[in-house]
């Protein structure tokens, strides 16, 4: 399901919000311009150029990529985000999180690896490796 998102004055903004409900089970991949909701199930890859949520009842197993993400279902798999990942109390992830910023709330729950900041960093040493005794 595909919703429009329009001003008050009737105009839309041109961003359309993709809903999977909770009655919904999809296996494969999907490329979304816009934002996307999961509340029902997905399996495969998802790469959102938008916001994704995934709601309380929501499942995704697979890879994710995305700008921002709040999570208050269960992930298990690989998280690629560009800016924020919000992990709601209610959230579950197993797996590996690459992310720009990360903000957890107290309950939630996260076993796998992190690793946060910006991609260009990746290249630069920690200090203590740059120092090595000659």
């Amino acid at each position: 399901m595909a919703k429009q998102l329009t001003k008050p004055s009737g105009e839309t903004q041109g961003q359309t919000i993709n809903i999977i409900s909770e009655t919904t089970s999809i296996k494969g991949d999907i490329i979304a311009q816009g934002d996307v909701r999961i509340d029902g199930e997905l399996t495969g890859t998802i790469n959102a150029s938008g916001r994704l949520v995934i709601g309380p009842n929501g499942r995704l197993e697979g890879e994710v990529k995305c700008n921002n993400i709040e999570v208050a279902g269960y992930i298990k798999g690989k998280i690629n985000v560009a800016e924020l990942l919000t992990m709601k109390a209610s959230a579950r992830i197993y797996g590996e999180i690459i992310a720009g910023k990360l903000s957890v709330e107290p309950g939630s729950l996260f076993t796998g690896t992190c690793s946060m900041g910006s991609s260009d960093n990746k290249n630069e040493k920690p200090k203590a490796e740059e120092q090595k005794k000659v």
